[in-house]
């Protein structure tokens, strides 16, 4: 049975701060091909767990490119790796606004009725709002960003990241 250990939160949002901005060259940069957001948002909890779940096909982790799950940069597939993962690997629960904590993430919809956008919470001024939560993102470089300010916002999901089996 694999060892349940603390989400590193300090070292996924100084590596949201890191790469908010800029690329890391270790990982493909998904940008013209469909966004890079949930493949950012991956990065991030990597450097928070330390450890990928290589289960093919419903794990997540990422090697190349082309060697990697649809849940290291697809928006719905790392939800649901995260909510169902009981193997090796970041777990986490879809919870409400008020439990989210700094290296959590949060999953939107603006222009769509689906959810198709993955920043990562790197600071919460006070009690948890959509005022008070800043974030990180890819497509659409962002850091220190108030969740307010997407407009055009119509739905989030708050996903806390519970722990790390390894």
């Amino acid at each position: 049975m694999p060892e349940i250990v603390p989400y590193d939160r300090e070292a996924a949002v100084a590596y949201a701060h890191r790469w908010a901005y800029f690329r890391n060259p270790a990982y493909y940069n998904f940008q013209e091909i469909g966004g890079d957001c949930t493949n950012f948002a991956s990065q991030c909890i990597f450097a928070g767990s330390g450890v990928m779940n290589f289960t093919p096909v419903y794990g997540w982790y990422y090697r190349t490119a082309s060697d990697r799950t649809a849940s290291w940069t697809g928006v719905q597939y790392l939800y649901n790796f995260l909510t169902t993962n009981r193997g090796v690997g970041p777990f986490a629960a879809e919870t409400s606004i008020d439990e989210m904590e700094p290296g959590d993430i949060v999953q939107i919809a603006t222009i769509h009725d689906y959810f198709h956008h993955t920043p990562v919470i790197v600071s919460i001024d006070g009690a948890p709002s959509f005022d008070t939560i800043r974030i990180a993102a890819h497509t659409g470089d962002d850091d220190c960003r108030p969740l307010s300010s997407f407009l055009t916002l119509r739905r989030a999901r708050f996903i806390h990241i519970e722990g790390v089996r390894k």
